[in-house]
């Protein structure tokens, strides 16, 4: 980065927030992180500032990212907090988070009085897009403040403009009601063809081949065979995002029937002790409701019913 390149303030720096911070590092960008578990900064303490308030963070940046849990941490930091208050007039807010339109359309509002713009930027690629600059941004926003952005994103992923402040948000919902309902969809796919015989494993790589291929049936399948729950996407996150859903929808005078139904697999998971395990874990509640493990390899063909 050349000595005008922009300094960077990043607020949360957790599972997706790390990653991204690597990679905006390499990038050559100068940089100030406030966590709050300040411990998660130290692993970069010798290649960037750290703050110990998130107002004492955005004083001096150029462009505030925030990467955090859900919206009311997002409101809590930038307004309870008082970073918004604190950033310097003519600086750029990306708000990385998934959070409700409605909040991102109200954080962008707070930041346009301040002289601030304000891009709504969600993301979907995971712990594994973050980690390989691979994540797909939905950006909201003017397309001057994206401009803006571009730098930044270009060390993270590939970035769309969706339309207006918000709408990055509408984006990431749309993803995540995909994402839910096709981690429903091959964890019962793939109980069914194990539980009647058939290896799941090879059901998989079939399918892989056919129009039910995925990005979900190929990793979060791999996932369930393997039976690895390690969270990248807390299933609470999930959750959330799909509580968020339904809100917007009831919002908009909509019925979304397998948004609601994969919900509540989702909240049963959440409820049942798995909160922290990886959304494609949702295969456990499933197993749960009934009574049987998929195993990784199939149990065997069904016997032939007598006389058959």
């Amino acid at each position: 980065m050349s000595a005008h390149s922009p300094r960077i303030a990043f607020l949360g720096i957790g599972l997706m927030g790390a990653p991204m911070t690597r990679n905006l590092l390499d990038a050559g960008f100068s940089m100030t992180l406030w966590n709050r578990t300040a411990s998660k900064c130290e692993p970069f303490a010798s290649e960037a500032m750290i703050a110990r308030t998130p107002a004492e963070a955005v004083a001096e940046a150029d462009i505030v990212i925030t990467m955090l849990e859900n919206g009311q941490v997002v409101d809590d930091v930038l307004v309870t907090q008082g970073a918004l208050a604190a950033v310097k007039a003519g600086a750029l807010v990306i708000d990385m988070s998934s959070v409700q339109p409605s909040v991102a359309r109200r954080h962008g509002g707070l930041a346009e009085e301040r002289g601030v713009g304000y891009v709504d930027a969600p993301v979907s690629g995971g712990t594994v897009g973050a980690a390989e600059a691979r994540l797909s941004i939905m950006a909201g926003g003017s397309e001057a403040d994206i401009e803006r952005a571009v730098p930044v994103f270009s060390a993270l992923g590939k970035c769309t403009r969706i339309g207006p402040v918000g709408a990055g948000q509408l984006a990431k919902l749309a993803n995540q009601a995909i994402v839910g309902i096709t981690i429903g969809a091959v964890s019962e796919a793939l109980l069914l063809a194990a539980k009647g015989g058939a290896d799941p494993a090879a059901v998989r790589e079939a399918l892989m081949g056919g129009f039910a291929g995925s990005r979900i049936l190929e990793l979060h399948g791999q996932r369930m065979i393997e039976r690895d729950f390690a969270p990248g996407a807390p299933a609470r996150i999930q959750l959330k995002d799909l509580r968020m859903i339904l809100d917007e929808a009831r919002s908009e005078g909509l019925t979304l029937p397998l948004a609601q139904q994969v919900h509540n697999e989702y909240l049963a998971l959440v409820a049942n002790g798995h909160s922290d395990v990886d959304h494609s874990g949702l295969l456990l509640e499933l197993e749960h409701l009934n009574s049987t493990l998929m195993g990784s390899l199939g149990r065997g063909p069904k016997q032939e019913k007598a006389g058959s």
